[in-house]
């Protein structure tokens, strides 16, 4: 049987490179000094093309996913995050539990917000549906943006579940985080639960709502009608 291998995988991601896509992607993605994906690097290749290839290396062994994870270039990170969840999804319980160890071991490199969205829920939310979640307790806590993230984005699974505990813990704990991509996320989160019970939702908002950051509380709110947004945004005035 043919085993195939991270440098096949690269090989085939480039035949979809653009330069032109890459230098827009290099802006949209903020890689500048002092932004949030500083020194990141993008060839140009579009998310369905990364798929396609994620596709045909769907049984890339582990040891190569994880090389293609710690590339520095941005869309082979992203492919290796697509094969992880495609194998996650396909996996034993004893398999499952190798490949969120090695994801949580690499958090590093899964540093930028379509690398955390395109994943955690996928691989680590699902995990924790029926294990301890203190794991994302510690992410949140972390100086890594990425891993707060990640515990937020995590509890998206739960959600799905109409299990929101653990989301609005989360959302209690990163209230007073100073990046506006944890502020997004934790409002986007919160949206989700009221797209599910309007009720819970609306429950927390009426007792964070006028400490919660503009950006947080704008996307919490995004779908009330516009009466109702003008009262929830009258509370941060």
């Amino acid at each position: 049987m043919h085993i195939q291998t991270a440098t096949q995988a690269m090989r085939a991601l480039k035949r979809f490179s653009n330069p032109a896509r890459a230098k827009a992607s290099v802006w949209f993605f903020k890689t500048g000094k002092g932004e949030y994906g500083e020194g990141d690097r993008f060839i140009g290749i579009t998310v369905p093309s990364q798929r396609k290839v994620a596709r045909m290396f769907r049984e890339l062994p582990l040891p190569e996913v994880r090389r293609l994870l710690m590339c520095p270039v941005h869309e082979f990170r992203l492919t290796a995050l697509f094969i992880l969840v495609d194998q996650f999804r396909r996996a034993t319980s004893a398999d499952r539990r190798v490949i969120v160890d090695l994801y949580l071991k690499h958090t590093r490199w899964i540093n930028n917000w379509d690398l955390v969205d395109s994943s955690a829920p996928y691989i680590l939310g699902v995990f924790l549906l029926d294990e301890s979640r203190v794991v994302l307790y510690r992410l949140a806590k972390s100086r890594n943006l990425w891993e707060r993230r990640i515990a937020m984005l995590a509890t998206s699974a739960f959600i799905d579940q109409k299990d929101f505990r653990d989301t609005l813990k989360m959302a209690k704990l990163l209230l007073n985080d100073k990046h506006d991509l944890i502020h997004k996320a934790v409002g986007w989160m919160l949206r989700e639960v009221g797209n599910r019970d309007r009720k819970a939702e609306e429950k927390f908002l009426k007792k964070y709502a006028s400490r919660m950051p503009r950006t947080m509380l704008r996307y919490a709110i995004e779908k009330f009608e516009p009466s109702r947004r003008a009262k929830y945004l009258s509370l941060r005035d």
